[in-house]
């Protein structure tokens, strides 16, 4: 049973506060401001919540009578249908799409491919969300947030998933337009032609993400346009859902690892905060581990959690080794290059908060080549899901893990995959073709020199012998 926040005569507004995330400091600031940083001290903040007042529910399955209420469009969102652990704004504030109607699938045969035994690796396809990526758990809490201050516009910087969601959700409320900034020749065209076709003023820059990123920030500041980056707090309380609808396929039952891409570092970020809010509760008696995974091109947490032993440590996180090893990617050039492009991030914003979730998780960070990312997301593909080449890094980093004994074969793994294979299709064709020139162009330059996996096209004269020949020989 909930007691609900209605039975203290208190709004949502009430209920909720900003907070910065360093525990030295714990400034707080009301729902009702537009921050991404505290403005004491310069870190992250967090969304908190007076639990005694808002009340939360006595176990996970209170919310499985949600879906007797899936007619009503917030309780059929599945972000929303957990609005009891994330009540920021009150019901009639909050804005969908019809986010969050994802799939946790058993996949045997890609476990047989990580090395764990059968039934024991699940895939979570955040691909099915509306614009074909886990953004959209994020920006309709964003989104939510923006109308609640009546913002006009709404910008981000984006490697393309993100720009194509602000975009829809811009377009399908017509709450706000929507203002993107790109790199110069840093996003394929499945993502660019979602923004373009919703609307959003597209601004390309000269540079990579993590420039697109300083300029929005400073844009936003100087024009007051709300940003919707993972800096933004109340974009991560969305992603928490992907975490509760994880454990409700598993009929509540907590999994032993999640693993998950690493890039600007916010789904691990709101992945840590979700579990360690819910064993708070009381409601998991168990946190499991997290695995993050970095492309090899962009492996900057990898770098400075594995290899120069930077911690939460509690809060007091020491930032000599990250200020020394951002001064060498600035002195040597060193700008991020994946066919990932969706983790092709080297400056990660939600750097702390993930720190602070690994500590929480137990978590361990690795990275993958271009290379292995590919010959995983054909075997993801081959087993019946069709994912960019970003999510296939928690395939292939759950398969390095149980390569070092990290991951036993009987541990219960979920991998997320986080965005659609039609976000990305040039990679796939390219790994496929039987065009050499294609196949160097697009993934040679990148270290890919095979394609174990591959699944090619058959060519046979236009002859009907042949092509029964053809098909007996290869089927």
């Amino acid at each position: 049973m909930l007691q609900t926040a209605e039975k203290h005569n208190v709004t949502a507004t009430d209920l909720a506060f900003q907070r910065c995330i360093n525990p030295q400091c714990g400034a707080t600031y009301e729902t009702h401001s537009v921050r991404t940083s505290c403005d004491r001290c310069g870190d992250l903040l967090d969304i908190a919540y007076d639990w005694d007042r808002a009340g939360v529910p006595d176990s996970l399955s209170y919310f499985e009578q949600m879906w007797s209420q899936r007619t009503n469009p917030v309780r059929f969102s599945g972000v929303w249908r957990f609005h009891e652990l994330l009540p920021f704004a009150s019901q009639n504030e909050l804005v969908t799409v019809g986010e969050g109607q994802t799939l946790l699938q058993q996949a045997n045969e890609v476990a047989k491919y990580v090395g764990l035994n059968e039934g024991q690796l699940h895939l979570q396809y955040e691909g099915m969300n509306p614009s074909g990526s886990f953004k959209d758990n994020g920006m309709c809490a964003a989104v939510t947030h923006a109308k609640m201050m009546n913002a006009k516009r709404a910008a981000c910087a984006s490697t393309g998933n993100t720009s194509a969601s602000l975009a829809l959700y811009c377009s399908a409320t017509q709450a706000m337009k929507a203002v993107i900034f790109i790199g110069s020749g840093k996003i394929s065209y499945g993502k660019l032609s979602q923004a373009l076709d919703y609307g959003a003023l597209t601004i390309q820059i000269a540079g990579d993400f993590d420039d697109a990123m300083i300029r929005v920030r400073q844009v936003a500041q100087e024009l007051g346009i709300y940003l919707v980056n993972s800096v933004n707090p109340f974009r991560l309380e969305g992603q928490k859902t992907v975490m509760y609808r994880v454990l409700e396929a598993l009929r509540w039952e907590v999994p032993d690892w999640i693993v998950v891409p690493g890039g600007n570092l916010g789904n691990s970020s709101a992945f840590g905060k979700a579990f360690h809010e819910l064993k708070q509760h009381g409601l998991i008696d168990r946190i499991p581990r997290l695995a993050v995974i970095n492309a090899g091109g962009a492996d900057t947490l990898y770098e400075l959690v594995e290899r120069r032993g930077v911690r939460w440590n509690g809060g007091n996180v020491n930032m000599e080794p990250i200020v020394s090893y951002n001064d060498h990617m600035d002195r040597e050039g060193i700008r991020a290059d994946t066919i990932a492009s969706a983790i092709e991030i080297n400056r990660p914003v939600n750097l702390k908060k993930c720190l602070r979730a690994l500590e929480w998780m137990d978590g361990v960070v690795r990275q993958t080549d271009d290379q292995e990312i590919l010959d995983a997301k054909a075997k993801i593909g081959a087993g019946g899901f069709g994912c960019e080449p970003a999510s296939a890094a928690s395939v292939a980093g759950a398969r390095l893990l149980r390569r070092e004994g990290v991951i036993a074969p009987s541990d219960k793994v979920v991998c997320i995959l986080t965005g659609h294979e039609l976000k990305d299709p040039t990679a796939t064709v390219a790994y496929h073709t039987t065009d050499q020139e294609l196949f160097n162009k697009t993934l040679g330059s990148r270290g890919v020199t095979k394609a174990s996996h591959a699944n090619r096209a058959v060519a046979v004269p236009n002859d009907l012998d042949d092509i029964i020949k053809a098909i007996q020989l290869y089927s």
